[in-house]
């Protein structure tokens, strides 16, 4: 009886404020405030205790009376629903349930915003609970990426991919959006990363270089040279004036590695160039013209590049490419300079220390060491290592690895270095342009 009169009490005082503010988190009506006031005590006793299927009537009905009372009701929402659900006796009984749950979602996003985050958390328990669902699944992720990609955990932007692939794979969309969303999630997952490496993050940065590899894994199928042609080849013939697909176009190409020998890049990048000439259309012809091995018209375009381009991943590039094409030249000092200058653009790269790596190899024969420039592989073997260690990814660790076997094999023999007073461990700096200091190492 004298909760009764509690409820009644504070009922009644509550709905002297309502002439004044009609939109009360406790409802727009005195009728609305009293059921609510009656019905929250119930949820959240229930809830402490964790009965959760006794919660689900008060809860549900505080989410009629006054949905504006607190945030926290619609976060326990999805525990509380799902208990529901798992004890649903009919498949009639456990969709309508999974209904309710989705109309939950959107009445939080009504009342307490968070799109981004909510979409995302709506279409993976759609997609747990409703896994054929999958245009919903995809839109509702798509939905999250548009409305605040950067606020959304990353864990949501790898489900978005994948959610992506099962999109098309469905039939409800060409190969072109894999491609297209590629871009978006890897870009994504890339801005993440540079941000935990810069702040010395560790433990993130690995966990978020695993999402990467998963992108990477599931998009391979669509990533292979061939595939892009034929994905690409149709679109380009039927519009070749457009600025946008050109920058796809030869984007995801410079990415994948598919700009040799590519007549489709090749055409692609001299349209784009002749319609919209800029910095980062003219780092494209660099790229094209060290594919054709036109060393000193691609140091041309890049040096003319890299005076405008401000995009970090553009100048990282750009400076790539630079040092492939001095190395194509034979000009070794140059091209580290560039290497280091893309290590420095973005210190989450390991190619540029792989790259500098077989820039002294390639030089060894022009090292006076009294080793018939066999000094050149020890720091050759140093930059490989180096690179594992700055992106220990996968794909870096295979290349790197490869790379120290060979260069290993041509160490000194251990006499050939004993003969010039030099011993396994102490120190040596490598001599000519390379100057560097290293260790002697023997085979």
């Amino acid at each position: 009886m004298r909760k009764l009169k509690i409820v009644i009490i504070a009922a009644a005082a509550l709905s002297l404020g309502f002439a004044a503010n009609a939109q009360s988190k406790w409802g727009d009506t005195p009728e609305d405030s009293v059921a609510c006031i009656s019905n929250v005590s119930l949820y959240q006793e229930f809830y402490k205790q964790k009965s959760y299927t006794d919660c689900y009537e008060p809860w549900r009905q505080i989410l009629l009376h006054c949905p504006r009372f607190s945030k926290t009701v619609y976060q326990r929402g999805s525990t509380i629903i799902k208990s529901m659900i798992n004890v649903a006796q009919t498949a009639e009984e456990r969709n309508a349930y999974i209904d309710e749950l989705m109309r939950m979602y959107d009445q939080r996003i009504q009342y307490f915003g968070e799109e981004a985050k909510v979409k995302a958390m709506k279409a993976q328990d759609l997609s747990t609970l409703r896994p054929k669902a999958v245009k919903e699944i995809y839109e509702n992720y798509a939905d999250a990426i548009r409305a605040d990609a950067h606020d959304l955990d990353e864990n949501y932007v790898t489900l978005f991919f994948k959610a992506t692939v099962d999109y098309v794979q469905a039939g409800l969309d060409d190969p072109t959006l894999v491609v297209d969303n590629y871009d978006i999630a890897s870009d994504l997952l890339d801005s993440l990363l540079t941000l935990n490496v810069e702040k010395d993050d560790s433990v993130n940065a690995a966990k978020i270089r695993t999402y990467i590899a998963s992108v990477e894994s599931v998009f391979a199928p669509y990533a292979t040279c061939d595939q892009l042609n034929e994905i690409y080849q149709k679109k380009f013939e039927a519009d070749p004036n457009n600025v946008a697909l050109l920058k796809k176009i030869t984007g995801i190409m410079i990415k994948k590695g598919c700009t040799e020998d590519n007549k489709l890049f090749f055409d692609a990048t001299e349209k784009l160039y002749e319609l919209e000439p800029s910095p980062s259309t003219a780092m494209r012809m660099g790229q094209m013209c060290w594919s054709k091995k036109q060393y000193g018209k691609a140091v041309e375009y890049v040096q003319d590049a890299l005076k405008s381009l401000t995009d970090k991943k553009d100048r990282y590039r750009a400076y790539i490419i630079l040092g492939l094409s001095y190395s194509g030249q034979g000009s070794y000092s140059a091209a580290r300079t560039a290497f280091m200058n893309a290590a420095e653009t973005d210190r989450t790269k390991g190619e540029p220390y792989l790259q500098l790596a077989q820039a002294y190899a390639m030089s060894s024969r022009s090292i006076d060491d009294g080793m018939g420039g066999r000094s050149a592989y020890w720091v050759a073997v140093d930059e490989a290592r180096h690179a594992k260690q700055v992106e220990p990814t996968e794909d870096i660790i295979k290349v790197a690895d490869r790379l120290i076997g060979t260069y290993s094999s041509y160490f000194p023999k251990k006499n050939d270095a004993f003969m010039l007073d030099l011993i396994d461990g102490h120190s040596y700096t490598v001599p000519g342009w390379i100057g560097r200091s290293t260790i002697v190492r023997t085979r």
